[in-house]
């Protein structure tokens, strides 16, 4: 067996309650307190041996406690974004200056599109990982050569090298699970997403997604648009590992980018998860027959996580979603016949969007009276058709996809509809939605029925309350994002350097 670097895997520190970890689709200090599972780090952590996982924003770690824990490691890997980079690459920089010895490597889809520009970005980063970087940072941590190692660029005698492409993973099965990584580095209970049962967990059981979404960013820099899986028999074992260790946990969630789009394959999946009597939730897409969901529920599935997007079918066949309105309506309908829990997501901002295509979006989300929604802007990310249309075309306002307070920013904005209104959107979206008796009355009769549920929901209340009143208050005071990384840790790095 080789000999690994004693090498950790880090999220780094950043906006007070930014979920910016390696398994957020937008990385954002959300409306609500929310992270997801930093799935993307956890498992080139389960391929080395002499690995450690620290989720600095979950764990609620300042840069002076991960610099204290950083101590006697070899290898440091941080996981970056767009709107995280500027921050992540000033604590590499005190990474570097703490521990002058140490490698420090970054991954994730903005240094994989960008590669020569985020090593340019500071010298404190002596490479970047492309691609999918599972095995690409095992190499690294064995000592190989850099020369020999596929999907990597680096400096080399005053140059910038770009070793040729990682080749994506074909056997899943090959990966190990990354249940131990998390039993071992994460705390569980520190993760939360409004619409799933806390405790929760999630995981992938496969890379990939054959849509076409415009904006979806793992699938167009990452991923890739074939879905490749691990087979069932290895999910449900993992699952029942997962289960056996993890007791207090009360949901499962696939996070695949489209769970569904094999539905054989979920339907075999799900039979195992009844055998087990765990409660799960996933990804899909607002298609699935009526056959495959009522098998699913039977099996245990309690929400789907679905994204609708728009309420305008030109809006949809701009970005390319490939979903009828007609079907998104009846497949809802379906999943409340059978009991089936749907969090729905949507967009403002989209290709095409104009002040009555958001009003139109608004009334599609009130009478497919899904159980919740969340309402996002659109977010141009490199690497994707999105960004490249928007660059294109002219559509850009700002480049920062965050404010300084880690909130989303509207980027974008359209001949005759202003990033300003977009922005605006969005609470309004949220109010006619939530402010309705519907979704009133499920949200108190799930308070009296539970009172751990009431306590939260009093909790995420409050918090939501408080973000629809900043994000008014911001707009109101012309408040724009930051050029700068996050206020928080730049203050507490110039403490540190003595300032």
């Amino acid at each position: 067996m080789p000999t690994f670097m004693r090498t950790l895997f880090l999220n780094p520190p950043s906006y007070a309650g930014f979920d910016g970890g390696a398994g957020a689709r937008y990385q954002a200090t959300r409306e609500i307190r929310s992270f997801w599972y930093p799935t993307w780090l956890a498992q080139p952590a389960a391929l080395n041996p002499n690995s450690k996982l620290i989720d600095a924003p979950a764990d609620g770690l300042s840069l002076a406690q991960v610099l204290q824990m950083a101590r006697g490691f070899d290898l440091c890997i941080l996981h970056t974004s767009t709107p995280s980079f500027d921050n992540d690459v000033r604590v590499a920089e005190r990474l570097r200056q703490e521990y002058p010895k140490m490698l420090i490597g970054f991954a994730g889809a903005h240094v994989a599109v960008l590669p020569e520009e985020s090593l340019s970005a500071s010298k404190a980063i002596d490479f970047v990982a492309r691609e999918e970087f599972d095995y690409t940072l095992r190499e690294v941590a064995e000592g190989r050569p850099w020369a020999e190692i596929d999907g990597i660029s680096y400096r080399l005698n005053g140059s910038i090298v770009h070793n040729r492409d990682r080749a994506l993973i074909e056997n899943m099965d090959a990966l190990p699970s990354v249940v131990d990584v998390y039993k071992r580095d994460l705390t569980i209970d520190a993760y939360y997403i409004g619409y799933l049962k806390h405790p929760y967990v999630s995981l992938y059981t496969g890379r990939g997604c054959p849509a076409r979404c415009t904006f979806c960013l793992w699938p167009q820099t990452v991923g890739g648009h074939v879905y490749r899986t691990r087979s069932p028999q290895s999910v449900v074992s993992e699952m029942a590992k997962a289960k056996a260790g993890f007791p207090q946990v009360k949901e499962f969630f696939f996070d695949d980018d489209t769970f569904t789009a094999d539905l054989p394959r979920a339907a075999e999946i799900a039979r195992g998860l009844g055998k087990l009597g765990i409660t799960w939730s996933c990804n899909a897409r607002a298609n699935v027959p009526y056959e495959y969901l009522e098998l699913f529920k039977e099996n245990g599935l309690r929400l789907l996580l679905v994204g609708y997007e728009s309420g305008n079918q030109q809006i949809l066949n701009n970005i390319k979603k490939g979903i009828r309105l007609d079907i998104a309506r009846e497949f809802t309908r379906n999943c409340r016949k059978l009991g089936i829990v749907i969090h729905g997501t949507f967009i403002l901002g989209l290709p095409g969007e104009t002040r009555e295509t958001m009003e139109q979006t608004i009334r599609f989300a009130c009478d497919l009276d899904v159980d919740t929604i969340q309402v996002s802007l659109a977010a141009a990310y490199p690497g994707t058709e999105l960004y490249r249309q928007a660059s294109h075309s002219g559509w850009f306002k700002k480049d920062e996809l965050v404010r300084n307070d880690g909130t989303q920013a509207a980027t974008i904005e359209y001949p005759g509809l202003t990033a300003g209104e977009i922005n605006d959107a969005v609470a309004r979206m949220y109010a006619r939605f939530y402010f309705r008796p519907a979704p009133i009355s499920r949200i108190v009769w799930a308070m009296a029925k539970d009172s751990r549920e009431r306590k939260r929901r009093l909790r995420e209340g409050s918090e939501f309350l408080s973000y629809l009143w900043n994000r008014k208050k911001g707009a109101s005071n012309g408040r724009t994002p930051s050029t700068t990384a996050a206020a928080g840790v730049r203050r507490e790095e110039e403490v540190l350097a003595g300032r």
